[in-house]
């Protein structure tokens, strides 16, 4: 019961266009997510990624081809490029139809509802920056009362309120009810809780953003948690499960926090699971267009990463990928159907070992199963043999 898998999700840090890209735009056939933000700066300082192998995947600026972790890519099965796809798609749940998107704004039948419960008309309803939003509609918002909805290219229903008009519980009540509304046709993939503060001109965004997720049932996480193992969900990963297979869920305010919530896991937890998602890179600088500031977030965080590295033990093992792009250097503000990469790494490991481009997200799910000895998912071939640890 001593094994330990530590599990990092680099938030939209894809690794160069995936094979189906054309399909999405032709954005996502000139995204390179890491390569691009390398470029931006120069070249990234990572010593600790390029220790792991990130050089091999890769031509990256700055990055040598060096290393000696497991490296490769996964390409992903689902279709769509959203967190909750790529997410389902690491425990083995492979989504073969889009969940519904609304480029138009939500229809009658799920406004009109949703309007009743609140007791108020909605602002905005149509796909939307999360950061223009809020400027473009907060005053009225303020003035009003009137909660803000709006959505993206991804399947979400999100709602804006300010935390001097709305208290958090009841947005959280209202992203609930939308829960509840929005199954069959209307299915889409997460329902977003998202408060902020502030004046006009100076909104900001809080860190008590809420997920709430479709459930598709059991997943690799379920059997880790059933063979007595606990599952350290570090970020949005409790929200993204719905909170299936997850003993302990641990908020986090930004990257930074997240690693030292993660580091403090490791000291507190001798086995089981400890899963990260970090979702600045996303958040604050793929969908801002700044490939800058994506730059420094990915060394940032290279930094943190040998707090990780230090507390490894014999038998650990490293995981770390992503789980879609969002390529700051091209058009738009969405994200981009890419290749992610996988890194994986345990302390005896002398030697690189190439894992290639693996055919679905769910090849980590399988391993992480198999690491675990619990019942693989339904897809997936697990690369822990090819990684040696003994």
């Amino acid at each position: 019961m001593d094994k330990r898998l530590i599990w990092i999700v680099l938030d939209s840090c894809g690794i160069g266009a995936a094979p189906d890209a054309a399909d999405y735009g032709e954005a996502d056939v000139q995204s390179n997510t890491i390569a691009h933000v390398a470029e931006a700066v120069g070249g990234l300082r990572v010593p600790n990624l390029e220790r792991l192998g990130l050089g091999r995947i890769a031509p990256i600026k700055g990055v040598a081809p060096v290393g000696v972790g497991g490296y490769g890519t996964m390409v992903e099965r689902s279709a769509g490029k959203d967190t909750t796809n790529g997410h389902l798609e690491f425990v083995g749940i492979v989504l073969s139809q889009p969940m519904p998107t609304y480029p138009n704004g939500f229809p009658p039948e799920i406004i009109e509802p949703f309007e009743r419960y609140v007791g108020k008309p909605v602002l905005c309803n149509r796909p939307a920056s999360g950061t223009w939003v809020i400027e473009a509609y907060g005053r009225e918002h303020l003035e009003t009362g009137r909660p803000i909805v709006y959505t993206s290219a991804d399947s979400v229903f999100q709602v804006a309120a300010h935390e001097d008009v709305v208290p958090v519980e009841t947005l959280y009540d209202w992203c609930e009810y939308a829960r509840s509304i929005l199954v069959g046709p209307h299915a889409v993939g997460r329902v977003i809780a998202r408060p902020f503060v502030g004046e006009p001109g100076r909104f900001v965004r809080t860190d008590r953003r809420r997920d709430y997720s479709l459930d598709f049932g059991p997943t690799v996480l379920d059997g880790i948690e059933a063979a007595g193992y606990p599952v350290v969900g570090i970020g949005k990963i409790a929200d993204i499960y719905n909170h299936r297979g997850i003993t302990r869920a641990v908020h986090t305010v930004d990257n930074r926090d997240g690693m030292q919530k993660l580091v403090e896991a490791m000291d507190s937890e001798t086995s089981g699971l400890i899963y990260a998602n970090l979702v600045d890179f996303d958040s604050k600088y793929g969908h801002r267009n700044d490939p800058v500031g994506f730059a420094r977030a990915i060394e940032a965080f290279d930094a943190d990463l040998e707090g990780v590295l230090s507390r490894l033990r014999p038998g650990d093992l490293l995981v770390i990928t992503a789980d879609h792009g969002c390529d700051p250097t091209v058009p738009g503000t969405d994200h981009t159907r890419e290749r992610v990469p996988i890194l994986a790494y345990h302390v005896n490991m002398a030697q690189p070992v190439e894992l290639g481009e693996r055919d679905t997200f769910a090849d980590l799910g399988a391993t992480v199963a198999e690491y675990f000895d619990v019942p693989l998912p339904p897809v997936g071939r697990s690369f822990l043999r090819d990684l040696r640890l003994a």
